[in-house]
């Protein structure tokens, strides 16, 4: 997982990586001093084709303010999740957040625990990102990028340079399911989204847009998993 860390203070920078490093020593921790430098840096990521995952931004920054910046992040990377670290208690700047949809905020100066907090409720959110192997994390992200198309962990571990078998096992000691069953809770999970997302749009188009390989699929399988067809949990979400 990469992080970013924009603030214009290099003692809180450090103290910051520090933190998350001593929790989460797998994370690759990256650095900006300005908002100028985390726009270079982001807009050199997404030329690549990579993302951050999640970035820690400093709402008081000279020139731009830090939502500003993390406007013009997000912006080209919609899924980058923001954790604001502020000393402010302004509405202003909460209206803003809201706006940003940020996932947390940290007060300064930064108390261990509760930083600790915040990142340990992420990771039950993002499951992947606390992951011991930075393969298995890899391998979740893919699935949660890549979950429409005919995913095959034979052809991933191909892709990752790893024994298909080795990351069979891997992924079922660290996740506690198979690559299928986690593969397939994760695309149901996206129907249910859907079908409430997108009331008009029929069964058949909602399971190939989450991957399943007919509607009879996407039927049996959401049947199993949550007692409902795709109709009835639609249905009865709606009429709520």
């Amino acid at each position: 997982m990469d992080v970013l860390l924009l603030d214009d203070e290099p003692i809180e920078l450090a103290q910051l990586e520090l933190l998350i490093n001593a929790h989460y020593p797998t994370w690759n921790v990256h650095q900006a001093i300005n908002g100028s430098e985390a726009i270079r840096i982001v807009d050199r990521w997404a030329e690549r084709g990579e993302t951050f995952q999640l970035a820690f931004i400093d709402v008081k920054l000279p020139g731009r303010n830090g939502l500003e910046v993390a406007s013009i992040m997000k912006q080209k990377m919609p899924n980058l999740d923001l954790i604001v670290v502020t000393a402010f208690q302004d509405f202003d700047y909460a209206k803003e957040s809201i706006k940003l949809r940020v996932y947390d905020y940290v007060v300064k100066p930064v108390i261990e625990r509760e930083l600790i907090k915040v990142l340990d409720n992420y990771v039950l959110e993002h499951p992947e990102f606390g992951m011991k192997s930075n393969v298995i994390e890899k391998v979740i992200t893919t699935i949660k990028e890549r979950f429409q198309e005919p995913l095959k962990l034979t052809a991933l571990a191909e892709e990752l340079h790893f024994n298909s078998n080795y990351l069979s096992r891997l992924f079922s000691e660290e996740v506690g399911q198979s690559f299928s069953e986690f593969l397939l809770h994760y695309r149901i999970e996206m129907a249910k989204q859907l079908l409430v997302k997108h009331k008009d749009w029929s069964i058949n188009r909602v399971a190939e847009t989450c991957g399943f390989s007919s509607q009879h699929h996407l039927s049996s399988s959401f049947k199993k998993h949550t007692g409902f067809s795709p109709s009835e949990y639609r249905n009865s979400v709606l009429t709520k």
